[in-house]
């Protein structure tokens, strides 16, 4: 018979091994071997049957099992070693703590929103490589000591499990979870009764939810899970799926997330003391409603949760909120086109930010914060940029191309200008790299507080190789695994299984290609040519064997054919062996990947990868990559560490371009990449040797998620943290005089002109460095010269006197004229040889904006 209802209840331990509850519920235990090492000893068998969850292990452990473990001298010491080690490790001066002794501004915390978090395949929170980073950002955080807190939403079915059906057509299957049986605990206040926040959802009805804690090193995660009984039924499917339900379901999640976190927040840092967050960084789109929250605490006068009592502060205005709440908080954009960007109907969205759930905020300029083209849509990534003082992609080529996906919002201005920066993801070298490859180097942190190793230079060819050697073999092992269990789901019998024993060989060249399956992607380009592809597996003396695993997204048919076909070549008995699709991706799966693939393949169109952080995880292991230049491997590819795949640029008909670059991709695995690994001299193929050594040494320490932590820190979250400490200083007067100002130049701007711009001093014949000095009259309407900044703007121009490659430089305000207006001048060597034009333009000019774009205002001489 079925159970009606299923919970977990957690084992009693005893006196001496009671510590072992918290080294499994912190997640720490994720990145820290010694801790996975404790708790596979305790019960070997039933460690691999509780898929290595330390949780579920404590659980089945039988009660004789643990009174015999609590006798044994060397479990009792090792627990405590351990647990004592764990304490240190969370209560310990770290990184960011020495860092704040010469920075004291360096904020005391920052808030973390994300839609998902990949911290482990225990905790399945996460569909791809948003929350994977999501979870590195995390771990890193806690690894450096940042005080982060993090926020999101617990999936009561996490994202789906994928398998396979006998023609190779995707299947999803979505497990019930049982948050007591996840390394998680209630938040409770201080009556020690659950946390809950309450959230005004259409028809006068509320949303509640309890708030899930999940304890990642020194960052804590915070969880909001509507399934309780308060809520109607509805209302408890809430946070049933990621990414699942239509546009109510999925607006309803982010306002949870985003005016819900923000409740949650307060409600942590008042039942645990700790500081309230400084800055607020939000990833991705999804979460942005918290800045209407933070909007609506400043105007109903309860900054940070407090009574406006207790702080003293005097209510703000809407604009003087807006000005305060921009300043600290920090927005990332990890979407490369505009079809991935999350957008409502204006209808719905105005049904949903009513005074209940905002009260006080006028609902016309809450859906102008999300304008866009469309006037009938609200688009959550111009929302998340308006709210933002800061904002970034994540990669240096990303953020170029973020600046002209969003360069409509700052018309008039170059594409270079527009205020959104770059940082570079990175991944958690503790959780992706093998542990021979940190036993033979060291810590892969920089300033690692663990033991150092050799440098690669100093390591000899014959080992590395036997290295590589021990890693792709233990993938193998994974892959005949897998395979075989696949096999049996999609209907296969055991005895007709007896091939998947020889899938794949220890000695071939394996390449791995393994991620989600949106269509840029391109997860067949591989089969465009299928008697090329088969040559190449099959070659006699220089073999490949690929690795594909991906999941599509249940509603996207399309992705679901493309593996379709990938399956259905795998199957071919006569390439079996040589090309394996692996269901259900996941980050178990993915640790085998990195640490043994040989070659990481990446061929997404050009630029539509925004970073693509799974060939950083394979070069921390020794992997070399095969990619597109894109996302991180166009700034990071330096012509020895791996292949870069020629893109095809500016061919517009996609299927020549897919022709195209497949063709280039044959071509280089036929002949650099299997030449390199099979060209041997004593066994050992020096030349591929030595492309790993150099990956080491130059990509391990440049693709850490503690570099890219320590960037945030210094250049996103110090900055912002000061501008927030200005803005509320003195009862917040820098805010409310950046809301005056703001006014000042909305009722002026549309009258302010350039009427009059000339040039002189220069000779017949003008060179390069040449003095010329230019003046214009401007007609401030009203405002005051250092309200604005004039300048000259000289550059290359073309036939269509369009400037190229200008030199900006602000011009000094020489006096009011005559006749009325403003005289202003400066004198400019000229830049560059050949045709060259100039003009003059005003921008707008304050101490607390971040830069003279920010506000999207500029007017040209003309």
């Amino acid at each position: 018979m079925r159970a009606l209802r299923r919970f977990t209840v957690r084992a009693q331990l005893p006196t001496q091994l009671a510590p072992l509850q918290t080294l499994a519920t912190n997640l720490r235990w994720t990145w820290h071997a010694p801790t996975r090492d404790l708790f596979a000893s305790l019960d070997p068998e039933a460690w691999e049957r509780c898929g290595q969850d330390p949780v579920r292990l404590l659980g089945e452990i039988p009660s004789s099992r643990l009174a015999e473990l609590a006798t044994d001298a060397e479990t009792v010491v090792t627990v405590r070693e351990l647990a004592d080690e764990l304490g240190d490790y969370l209560a310990g001066p770290r990184w960011y703590q020495d860092s704040r002794e010469d920075t004291p501004d360096l904020p005391g915390a920052v808030a973390y929103f994300s839609m998902e978090f990949g911290v482990s395949e225990v905790l399945p929170n996460y569909s791809g490589g948003l929350g994977v980073l999501a979870g590195d950002h995390l771990k890193a955080a806690s690894d450096l000591g940042v005080p982060l807190i993090a926020v999101g939403l617990l999936y009561r079915s996490g994202y789906f499990r994928q398998s396979l059906s006998l023609d190779g057509w995707q299947l999803e299957h979505y497990p019930a979870l049982d948050p007591q049986g996840l390394p998680l605990q209630l938040l409770t206040g201080a009556d020690d009764e659950p946390v809950h926040v309450q959230v005004a959802m259409p028809d006068d009805r509320t949303l509640t939810a309890r708030v899930w804690q999940a304890q990642v090193g020194r960052v804590p995660l915070l969880l909001l899970d509507t399934d309780i009984e308060d809520n109607e039924a509805d209302l408890r499917g809430i946070t049933d799926r990621l990414y699942g339900g239509d546009q109510d379901h999925r607006i309803s999640q982010e306002i949870l997330i985003g005016v819900g976190g923000v409740r949650a927040v307060r409600a942590y840092c008042a039942a645990t003391g700790h500081p309230s967050p400084e800055v607020f960084h939000t990833n991705e789109g999804h979460a942005g409603f918290l800045g209407l929250e933070r909007i609506r605490e400043l105007v109903a006068g309860v900054p940070g949760g407090a009574s406006a009592e207790s702080n003293g502060s005097t209510p703000l205005d809407f604009d003087q909120a807006l000005a305060a709440v921009r300043a600290g908080t920090v927005f990332t954009t990890h979407t490369p086109v505009p079809a991935g960007i999350d957008r409502f109907g204006l209808d719905l969205v105005r049904r949903y930010l009513t005074d209940r759930l905002l009260p006080g905020l006028p609902t016309d300029r809450l859906l102008a914060l999300g304008a866009e083209e469309n006037p009938e849509t609200f688009n959550m990534a111009h929302m998340g940029l308006r709210l933002a003082q800061r904002a970034n992609g994540v990669s240096r080529l990303h953020g170029a191309v973020s600046r002209g996906m969003f360069g409509g919002m700052w018309d008039g201005f170059d594409q270079d200008e527009v205020p959104i920066g770059s940082v570079t993801n990175g991944v958690h070298g503790h959780t992706w790299e093998a542990r021979e490859i940190t036993a033979l180097l060291g810590d892969p942190t920089p300033g690692g507080r663990h033991h150092a190793g050799s440098a690669p230079s100093e390591v000899s060819d014959g080992e590395l190789w036997a290295l590589r050697n021990t890693l792709r073999s233990r993938l193998v092992d994974e892959v005949r695994r897998r395979v075989r269990a696949a096999w049996l789901e999609r209907g296969a019998s055991t005895p007709e299984l007896g091939w998947t024993d020889h899938v794949f060989d220890p000695g071939v060249l394996t390449v791995g290609f393994a991620r989600r399956v949106p269509t840029y992607k391109r997860l067949t380009l591989m089969l465009r040519d299928p008697d090329r592809l088969r040559s190449l597996l099959l070659d006699p003396h220089r073999p490949v064997q690929l690795i594909v695993a991906g999941k599509s997204h249940p509603a996207d048919d399309g992705g679901k054919a493309l593996i379709q076909q990938i399956v259905r070549f795998a199957d071919d008995p006569e390439v079996r062996d040589r090309i394996v699709f692996l269901p259900d991706y996941d980050m178990s799966m993915a640790r085998y990947l990195y640490w043994g693939c040989d070659v990481w393949l990446n061929n997404p169109l050009r630029p539509l990868e925004a970073c693509g952080t799974s060939g950083m995880k394979s070069a921390l292991n020794g992997g070399l990559n095969l990619s597109i230049r894109d996302g991180w491997w166009d700034e990071l590819y330096d012509g020895s560490n791996g292949w870069a795949i020629p893109t095809a640029d500016g061919v517009e008909d996609p299927t020549r371009r897919d022709d195209l670059e497949a063709n280039a991709l044959y071509e280089l695995l036929a002949t650099q990449v299997t030449p390199a690994f099979y060209d041997r001299t004593d066994g050992v193929p020096t030349r591929w040797v030595e492309l790993v050594r150099h990956t080491l040494e130059t990509l391990r320490p440049q693709v850490q998620a503690t570099r890219m932590v320590g960037e945030y820190v210094h250049d996103w979250y110090l900055p912002a943290a000061r501008a927030a400490a200005e803005a509320v200083a003195d009862d917040y007067a820098a805010a409310r005089d950046v809301a005056g100002y703001r006014a000042r130049l909305n009722a002026a701007w549309n009258k302010l002109q350039v009427t009059g711009v000339d040039a002189s001093g220069l000779p017949d014949t003008p060179v390069v460095g040449s003095p010329m000095t230019v003046r214009a009259t401007v007609d401030l309407a009203g405002l005051d010269p250092a309200d604005v900044t004039v300048e000259a703007v000289v550059g290359r121009v073309d036939d269509t006197d369009e400037l190229a490659e200008p030199t900006t430089v602000a011009m000094e305000h020489a006096g009011a004229c005559d006749g009325g207006g403003d005289r202003y001048e400066v004198v400019v060597p000229l830049p560059h040889a050949g045709l060259t034009g100039y003009t003059v333009r005003v921008l707008p000019q304050h101490p607390h904006l971040a830069s003279s774009a920010e506000l999207a205002k500029v007017v040209l001489a003309g």
